[in-house]
């Protein structure tokens, strides 16, 4: 008989990712199973095991969401066969959130499950919005209240609320905003109440339409507002305490692709400069770990008189397998390193290793000139870089009569495990390889017409060309660092790099 599994209830609090508690947080990284809703920050789901089985059961794009039944029957499957199952819900697992329908179908099984709080946007939105739902000698409480009933009606208790001072705090409630009004106005609340309305709260998409009662739903129309969103009602609507913090990528949204690594610190960067990210990690680094010939080349590294590294993931393989070998530093005494950039350059000197070349064009053909001048004849290579490397650094040696060893130590290949929301309409997306291009356009992704595209290196532009894309930024640094300037000088309209076809 299976061990009876357990099911923690987990609010993910509202908006971004980072709002969810740190016991959350702590559960998403231990779980076998997550069952989450859409409207969650998917960065979160960032933070699972790769082992863990992720169940999307909200509303999407072109999909329906999953029945209320056929939830309480995916955690008690899933419990029953002895696994540890997060129930990710937005906000508050209690605050409109059916918490209490879930479990009760989990005590009629006798599954043990735990609840873990949520900040409920009923709080968060106005908040982070500068609107305080509470304020002395103004209002001394609020109210959270559903917008609509099972049938989309108002519910019969609107109306009840036309006499309170309090704040009023409608989820749930935009499309029937208009009968909300003037239901309020017409027993009672003054058509001068301030209202707002808030989408897309606590994110970069997040919009604020200020107003009064009697308008606030012809401004919602006009302004094209949609859900989700958080109607806000009272005296207290007219403050408006938003951050004074200015971050410089506030409201810009970027799509980042590539490998897990890249990803996730381009994405820290742009995070913490205010950015929407949408992480599209579906590039895989697969290595040739047990390689006979990569592992000869280390152990006999004393032969080269130089090593030459073209990307960041070549140089922490060659690290992570050098130490692996157990192999003595001090063979290194006589051999030189060049590499295509300073980010690969950084990881070496973080193993007290520091590179003798660095091209001052981060690009195969540059680096392959700047070897061509420094080496003799009699010298030998060591090259270590992906499947796929581009033949421009190999030509140029080969051109000079260098000698080298070309070996293939990792190949990148798709991670499709991850299931991604294939149409892209962020402000921007980056590419920071040629097989990112590739795996985007071979995967069935597609961009909208009005996202920029940023990219590094000069074989990543080519191949998008070859894709038909007409116009593009260039980083010119080939880094992180470049990628993030150069979304910060388009966002300050200030001249870029740009690729146009005639």
């Amino acid at each position: 008989m299976n061990k009876l599994g357990k099911v923690y209830l987990v609010g993910a609090g509202c908006g971004d990712y980072d709002l969810i508690t740190l016991r959350g947080m702590n559960l998403l990284k231990v779980c076998d199973t997550v069952v989450y809703d859409s409207l969650i920050d998917s960065r979160l789901l960032d933070f699972t095991a790769d082992t863990t089985e992720k169940i999307c059961v909200g509303k999407r794009a072109g999909h329906h969401c999953e029945k209320q039944e056929r939830i309480n029957e995916i955690l008690v499957e899933n419990a029953l066969n002895g696994k540890a199952v997060v129930r990710l819900k937005g906000g508050d697992p209690f605050v409109f959130g059916r918490g209490g329908e879930e479990i009760l179908a989990l005590k009629k099984h006798n599954i043990p499950y735990d609840i873990v709080p949520g900040i409920t946007s009923a709080i968060a939105v106005p908040e982070l919005a500068g609107i305080p739902v509470t304020h002395r000698k103004m209002s001394r409480g609020f109210h959270v209240i559903t917008g609509h009933t099972a049938e989309d009606l108002i519910p019969e208790n609107i109306k009840k609320y036309a006499s309170t001072d309090e704040t009023l705090v409608i989820l749930m409630g935009l499309n029937n905003l208009s009968k909300i009004t003037e239901t309020l106005i017409i027993n009672g609340k003054d058509k001068s109440t301030p209202a707002v309305v808030i989408s897309h709260g606590a994110s970069a998409k997040q919009k604020t339409i200020r107003s009064d009662l009697k308008n606030i739903a012809d401004e919602v129309k006009k302004h094209k507002i949609k859900t989700p969103a958080v109607i806000i009602i009272g005296e207290t609507a007219a403050f408006d305490f938003s951050t004074n913090i200015n971050r410089l990528l506030t409201g810009v949204s970027v799509s980042v692709t590539g490998t897990e690594k890249l990803v996730d610190k381009l994405s820290e960067q742009l995070y913490a400069l205010g950015a929407d990210i949408n992480k599209l990690d579906y590039l895989q680094i697969c290595e040739y770990g047990n390689n006979k010939i990569f592992y000869d080349s280390l152990l006999n590294i004393q032969k080269y008189s130089m090593i030459v590294l073209t990307s960041m993931n070549g140089a922490e393989i060659f690290l992570k397998h050098f130490k692996k070998l157990k192999i003595d530093i001090r063979k290194l005494g006589n051999v030189k390193f060049a590499v295509i950039g300073n980010g690969t350059g950084e990881i070496l000197e973080k193993a007290g290793i520091y590179p003798d070349i660095i091209p001052e064009i981060y690009t195969a053909k540059e680096l392959g000139k700047r070897i061509a001048e420094t080496v003799s004849e009699t010298d030998k290579l060591l090259i270590l870089r992906a499947e796929k490397g581009s033949s421009d650094l190999t030509d140029v040696l080969d051109k000079s009569g260098i000698l080298y060893d070309d070996i293939k130590i990792y190949d990148i290949k798709i991670n499709d495990r991850i299931k991604y929301d294939k149409d892209i309409n962020s402000d921007f997306i980056t590419f920071a390889s040629s097989s990112g291009v590739n795996a985007f356009f071979e995967n069935g992704f597609s961009l909208s017409d009005s996202t920029e595209i940023i990219c590094i290196g000069e074989v990543t532009s080519q191949v998008l060309i070859k894709k038909g894309i007409d116009k593009f930024y260039i980083s010119d640094i080939q880094n992180v660092q470049g990628i993030i300037d150069t979304i910060l000088r388009e966002v300050k309209n200030e001249q870029i790099q740009t690729y146009e076809s005639e």
